[in-house]
């Protein structure tokens, strides 16, 4: 991104306060202006909740709330641009009233700081409607830009319609529903007309925002290139996801409230925040002008469509952590990685079974058996699941269980491992397997080796699915019962073939000592250097691996 006006003319470095930096657009508007070359205040009620985040050691974060005039002042004290990210939506019914009080707070203590610059995302409004004909949700929106329009302080009310990314409710409303319901009976404000905007282009403006000049003072409407129908989202969205083509009946007795109700009841999202949501969707949302682009210039490849935004919201591509977050970008369809700030809800359906285990052994030993595992090994649980599984598996036309392993020790990336593959291997630490079997979604099986700090090990492993469509939910529910015989079990097993292996492990030699009857360099059996040497393997060892059968 091109330097900022001040830092081109060799002034000072801009201030600017982002409100609502522990939410879904704040918490990723902080890291693009600290990139653009701004210092970042954070006016957040709970500052643990940013301690966490890659950047938090980069801003300055202040206690307060925006219905806090004390603690508004205290933030707005040499602030350049302030950006006002907050609103009261699923708060109660009174919501309204605060996001008034809250926005009148805002613009009077902006002005009274010599705050240049205000920046607020808003709701796109219908063209021709009154407002008393609005829903609560964007009647609240266009209230609040009046507000700050009107204190006094140079403004951009950005208004906006469906964002596209994942976190936002809007678009995980969309995912949720699209992805649950391969036949959904559906009120008629699925045939509104909406204008999305993918999430990248929205924080894109609002950086732009800052270096806008004063004279600017006037609300924009913001939107992508396309302008849909909700059942055209819902019917793209499926075809991006690789999902089968969705039947979908309009019928006019679904008012917003049941509507909401019945989203609360299939998706996550609460219907405190649905409803809203629906009853905004009565209008038609389109913009009336695009004028933005005089003053923040798309560049080549924006603003992005409706395809393309879906499937960047469906790419895990931050994967910062490996041992804490799993890479699946390379995966069509995978569901998208949620950032700390989002909703609890986001990220789309994500199936998970964590055992954690602690060993007596080292944790190279564990590792070792980790690392073994598969192929003539087998995966140390229930051998006829695991042989079942093999079997239907090839009937479906998949690998079943007959690929057996590259190596019967060693792994690496990209390496066949029976109907696995290995997506990540931190030798030592961390194991990843995707499933390349027949199934209706996305499975990997990761495992994980730590060190105690007291010469034992800590063992933790997961079983991640993503489910493609209907039948996903009710494979992966139809499967859950056998978990505690089949992931417990492998992780009960694992943990054992470990010790029993640490305990016919030979005790460490002085220095320099070979096996006896071998010189230093410790005789035709050694490791190569730099190599750990496997763990003694006894038959009772071999028989505590527990290898399937089938294709073994």
């Amino acid at each position: 991104m091109a330097e900022t006006g001040d830092r081109a003319a060799g002034r000072e470095v801009a201030t600017c306060l982002v409100t609502g930096a522990s939410g879904y657009i704040g918490g990723r508007l902080v890291p693009e202006l600290l990139d653009a070359g701004y210092r970042v205040r954070c006016l957040v009620r709970t500052p643990r909740k940013l301690r966490d985040q890659p950047w938090a050691g980069r801003v300055e974060v202040v206690r307060g709330d925006v219905t806090d005039a004390g603690s508004v002042a205290a933030a707005m004290e040499g602030v350049d641009v302030a950006y006002y990210l907050v609103h009261a939506l699923g708060t109660g019914r009174d919501f309204e009233r605060t996001d008034r009080e809250a926005a009148r707070i805002f613009g009077e203590r902006a002005r009274r700081a010599g705050v240049r610059r205000l920046v607020y995302l808003g709701g796109l409004t219908p063209a021709g409607v009154p407002e008393r004909e609005l829903s609560p949700h964007l009647r609240s929106r266009a209230e609040v830009g009046r507000i700050l329009l009107g204190s006094g302080v140079p403004t951009a009310v950005l208004r906006a319609a469906i964002i596209i990314g994942s976190g936002s409710a809007s678009f995980e409303m969309l995912r949720y529903l699209t992805e649950r319901l391969p036949v959904m009976v559906t009120p008629r404000w699925v045939r509104t007309r909406i204008q999305p905007m993918a999430v990248g282009d929205v924080l894109r403006v609002l950086v732009g925002c800052a270096a806008l000049p004063p004279e600017v003072h006037r609300a924009f409407d913001i939107g992508g290139p396309e302008v849909l129908t909700y059942v055209d989202m819902m019917r793209r969205y499926a075809a991006v996801a690789g999902l089968p083509r969705r039947l979908i009946i309009p019928v006019p007795v679904l008012t917003p409230r049941l509507s909401s109700h019945w989203i609360g009841l299939v998706t996550p999202v609460p219907a405190s925040i649905a409803r809203p949501l629906t009853e905004s969707l009565r209008h038609e949302v389109v913009c009336r002008d695009r004028d933005i682009e005089r003053y923040v210039p798309s560049p080549p490849g924006h603003p992005i469509g409706f395809d393309r935004a879906v499937t960047l919201a469906l790419q895990r591509v931050r994967d910062a952590q490996v041992a804490t977050r799993w890479s699946s970008a390379s995966v069509p369809g995978a569901p998208s990685d949620p950032l700390p700030t989002d909703p609890h809800w986001a990220g789309g359906s994500l199936y998970r079974d964590v055992r954690e285990r602690h060993a007596d052994v080292a944790p190279d030993v564990l590792w070792d058996v980790v690392e073994g595992i598969g192929g003539e090994h087998g995966w140390y649980s229930f051998p006829l699941a695991w042989a079942v599984r093999g079997w239907l598996d090839r009937l479906l036309g998949g690998v079943g269980l007959r690929r057996g392993r590259r190596d019967a020790r060693r792994l690496r990336a990209g390496d066949s491992l029976d109907f696995w593959r290995v997506e990540e291997i931190e030798r030592g630490r961390l194991l990843r397997l995707r499933a390349e079997m027949r199934l209706p979604g996305l499975a990997w099986l990761e495992m994980y080796v730590d060190d105690d700090g007291a010469g034992g090990a800590n063992y933790r492993q997961r079983a991640l699915f993503h489910p493609r469509g209907l039948l996903g939910h009710l494979y992966w529910w139809g499967v859950s019962p056998f978990h505690t015989v089949v992931f417990g079990g492998m992780a009960r097993n694992i943990v054992r073939a470990a010790e029993r292996a640490g305990r016919r492990r030979p005790a460490p030699r002085p220095a320099g000592a070979g096996p006896a009857g071998a010189g230093p360099g410790g005789g035709p059996g050694a490791a190569p250097s730099g190599e750990a040497a496997p763990p003694a393997e006894d038959s009772a060892v071999r028989a505590d691996r527990r290898r399937p059968p089938e294709g073994n």
